[in-house]
């Protein structure tokens, strides 16, 4: 997806928002925050519940045949993953597929917007496609209608809403960076309280109640988009024909091309066990950790609010880290903190299988302090994935089609959860230990590449040399 540049010529300026402002920000910024944590409300609060409603309802016989167009879909899931061998894989394989496409589908959600509707009616018409996907989830029979209305909405809102945040401020403006990071606080609380809320009515009233949850969400997010829409930018006006054209691409430019399509899926293996928190270790943590406190069990659906809650703080904290790092001693490049980042983020996983074997011995549950720990190294490691290699990405990429390679970029995502829905489908075919060894080995695989990758092609990665003219 091209994120378009706003008009930035002293017409343009002059009806860009910037007269009233709250806290320092355009009054858009918080429109535009408050809109998307209502989204990943409603986004992680379906998502929570997919795969335990699947596994403890949807896929169980009496629910499953009532399924429209279930029998050509199966089909279509054996023919990508195999045959699924029992009800955990066949939900893992529709897990994957569902999680898969959403990364897919913001190319044309970009599209649309840029060139037919614009984004205030594509990102409209996304909140009203997820909201309608998130009520048809209460009936068996919408199932497979519903995900399809949500993929094609989240692919409508994401990139939409966070290229209107750039567009609130001038070039120049250094509030920028502190605006992105008001707009992750948005995202992050969206994603802490949806478990709670979703998971619990989910999970201790009836499904249908978690799902209209998300759906009220996400009607309450529209609401707020369009109640504070005269504070957002107009909409860009495209100007194909108006300044230089792109430069051509260099010998250089073609092998660091070539060398970041390489790591797209060495970036998806690093991603395996990150993206598997949601799908298989949801399922073998409902049955493995100990739930009950203080004399009732705990909704297995809060451990994404955990997730969601060390996400942030491992986020904010490895920033703070670098930076202290950075003015002492010399930062590492964003290699380096890769191998790091997998590194830290495969000791979670190593935690898991060794935890879950010893519970598979003795039959015992897993204390609950382990989640934390464990959602605390993958979050730590993976804020040293993610941020790093987009920022990899965005620096290295060359001039002439850096746009469209940062939306390649966003496909290791989608490589990443095809691979987890065939993967999670393995957990009750082996051993737990074993399981969880394979997200080990494919992290730590992982790190091993972008370790030779430095080694062998580190030069071709790194800035170009400025010339200075002498005199």
């Amino acid at each position: 997806m091209s994120i378009e540049e706003p008009d930035v010529r002293p017409d343009a300026l002059m009806t860009l928002p910037h007269k009233r402002e709250f806290l320092g920000h355009p009054l858009g910024l918080p429109v535009i925050a408050g809109t998307e944590a209502f989204e990943r409300f409603s986004y992680y609060g379906m998502q929570t519940l997919l795969v335990l409603y699947m596994i403890k309802a949807l896929l169980l016989p009496g629910h499953v045949e009532n399924i429209a167009g279930f029998g050509w879909f199966s089909s279509v899931l054996t023919h990508i993953y195999g045959a699924a061998p029992n009800t955990q894989a066949l939900s893992s394989h529709i897990f994957g597929t569902y999680t898969s496409l959403v990364y897919v589908t913001p190319i044309l959600g970009g599209i649309i917007a840029d060139r037919w509707l614009g984004k205030t009616r594509t990102i409209t018409l996304g909140a009203l496609l997820m909201t309608a996907g998130h009520f048809l989830m209460a009936f068996d029979v919408s199932f497979l209608f519903a995900l399809l209305l949500l993929v094609l909405g989240v692919g409508c809102l994401k990139g939409n809403l966070a290229s209107q945040v750039g567009a609130l401020y001038g070039p120049g403006d250094n509030r920028t960076a502190d605006a992105f990071q008001i707009y992750y606080l948005g995202i992050s609380g969206g994603a802490f309280l949806s478990p709670i809320i979703c998971g619990a009515l989910g999970e201790k009233v009836a499904w249908h109640w978690g799902f209209g949850a998300a759906g009220v969400g996400m009607l309450i997010g529209l609401l707020v988009y369009l109640t504070g829409r005269r504070h957002l930018p107009p909409e860009p006006r495209t100007m194909k024909a108006d300044g230089p054209p792109a430069p051509p691409m260099t010998a250089r430019d073609w092998k660091v091309l070539v060398l970041l399509l390489l790591m797209i899926p060495v970036l998806a293996a690093s991603a395996l066990g990150n993206q598997q928190m949601f799908n298989a270790y949801l399922v073998w943590a409902d049955r493995s950790y100990e739930f009950m406190l203080f004399g009732a069990r705990m909704p297995t659906s809060f451990l994404v609010s955990f997730d969601a809650i060390t996400g942030f703080a491992t986020l904010a904290g490895a920033v703070a880290f670098w930076r202290w790092y950075g003015r002492r001693w010399r930062d590492p490049d964003e290699i380096t903190k890769l191998v790091i980042g997998c590194i830290i983020s495969s000791s979670a996983f190593i935690l898991v299988a060794v935890v879950a074997s010893h519970a598979d011995a003795s039959g015992s549950k897993v204390p609950l302090w382990v989640a934390l720990l464990v959602n605390t190294l993958n979050n730590l490691g993976f804020a040293n994935v993610f941020p790093v290699s987009l920022a990899l990405y965005s620096r290295s990429a060359p001039r002439a089609i850096a746009g469209t390679v940062i939306g390649i970029y966003y496909l290791f995502l989608f490589g990443a959860n095809l691979a987890v829905g065939w993967v999670g489908g393995w957990l009750d075919l082996m051993p737990a230990g074993q399981f969880w060894g394979l997200h080990v080995a494919s992290i730590l695989g992982a790190a091993a590449i972008f370790l030779g990758v430095k080694l062998v092609f580190g030069k071709i990665l790194q800035p170009e040399p400025t010339t200075v003219p002498t005199a």
